[in-house]
């Protein structure tokens, strides 16, 4: 019954999240998941963690965790922010300091959460084109802007900004809040997060669901200058002072400890990514310079929106957006050597098919 609803909901464009279907026999590569298990570390803790200590609340302050990430960073924990996931420690930094006077600046095309926090939050927006060749151009940004954040690497194209960019802006603009959004940071692409120190209006956001193959757990992070980080708790303790319950906090803590299967897991994310995309341009895919686990591509001789369409057909997921400038893309994430395989043999059936 909208009756009761608050009146700015009937104009609240939500986000809209990749399908997540419950059939049987998928290869999904439109969420941009890992394709290899967690950390058989980090699922043992949990076990451990599902014990009789359930029953107590978890630590509201996650202190073991930002410990564990202020050892592995090199950061002290009162630095160091921990949410369910990152995009609710993007919901709090919103709406704790993303309304700066002069809106909040955004690349047009990049995560599609930025302007749906604005709007629930009553915060003006200034999204700025990409440049003809997808990359992000910082001169762009609306000089009234007070708050700017952005994806590096960029989704859903993959292109990484070059740090030394986002640092000599961050510099430029000491009036401006800059954060940079690292959710795909892990995959060959370089990380603002060593000059939080160096720079108080800069923060850093990363989460454990893509290099760690943890998305069904819900962690992630912000790295900042205490008082930033303060923001934050001030928002999360007005909604839910226990964000991260006990086994994801355990989960967490292994997988963050557990370097060899990290570095090891995201070298494999890599090298499939490279080989993926040499099959895919053989078969006359343009595809961008991804450093991300997933490709951004297109076929000047096909709709993608029909290429995707007949992948659903033969039982293969990925992402198309319906959005002027990249309506003829498609994002593919990095799926295991099989899964890859098969995507490759089903588009060449469908490209195939539609030439004759």
């Amino acid at each position: 019954m909208k009756r009761f609803w608050n009146p700015f909901l009937s104009s609240l464009t939500p986000y809209v999240p990749g399908e997540q279907p419950r059939l049987e026999g998928l290869i999904k590569l439109n969420t941009n998941e890992n394709p290899y298990p967690p950390s058989a570390k980090a699922i043992e803790a949990m076990r451990k963690a599902a014990d009789d200590s359930l029953r107590l609340y978890p630590d509201p302050s996650t202190t073991a965790l930002r410990r564990a990430l202020a050892h592995s960073y090199r950061l002290k924990p009162e630095e160091i922010f921990v949410g369910n996931g990152s995009d609710e420690v993007l919901a709090f930094l919103f709406q704790a300091l993303m309304g700066q006077p002069g809106g909040c600046a955004y690349p047009a095309i990049s995560y599609s959460f930025y302007p749906v926090y604005c709007q629930l939050y009553g915060i003006d927006t200034k999204p700025f084109e990409l440049s003809d060749d997808f990359s992000i151009d910082l001169a762009k940004v609306s000089h009234e802007a007070g708050s700017l954040i952005l994806p590096n690497p960029n989704a859903p194209t993959g292109i990484e900004l070059p740090v030394e960019a986002i640092l000599e802006h961050a510099r430029q603009h000491p009036q401006r809040l800059v954060v940079v959004d690292e959710a795909y940071v892990d995959f060959g692409a370089a990380s603002c997060l060593p000059f939080i120190n160096e720079l108080d209006n800069l923060m850093v956001v990363q989460t454990l669901s893509k290099s760690r193959a943890l998305a069904g757990l819900r962690v992630g992070f912000a790295f900042a200058s205490p008082d930033l980080i303060e923001a934050l708790e001030r928002v999360k303790n007005s909604f839910n002072s226990y964000t991260v319950d006990r086994v994801a906090m355990a989960g967490a803590i292994a997988a963050i400890e557990d370097e060899a299967w990290f570095e090891a897991n995201r070298a494999q994310v890599m090298k499939s990514r490279k080989t993926l995309s040499d099959a895919l341009q053989n078969i006359g895919f343009e595809v961008l310079d991804s450093k991300a686990n997933f490709l951004f591509v297109r076929h000047r001789s096909h709709d993608a929106a029909k290429l995707a369409q007949g992948l659903r057909q033969k039982n293969i997921l990925v992402r198309h957006f319906a959005k002027a400038g990249i309506d003829q893309f498609l994002r593919i994430s990095i799926g295991d050597e099989d899964q890859c395989q098969a995507l490759i043999l089903a588009l060449q059936i469908l490209i195939s098919a539609e030439a004759a």
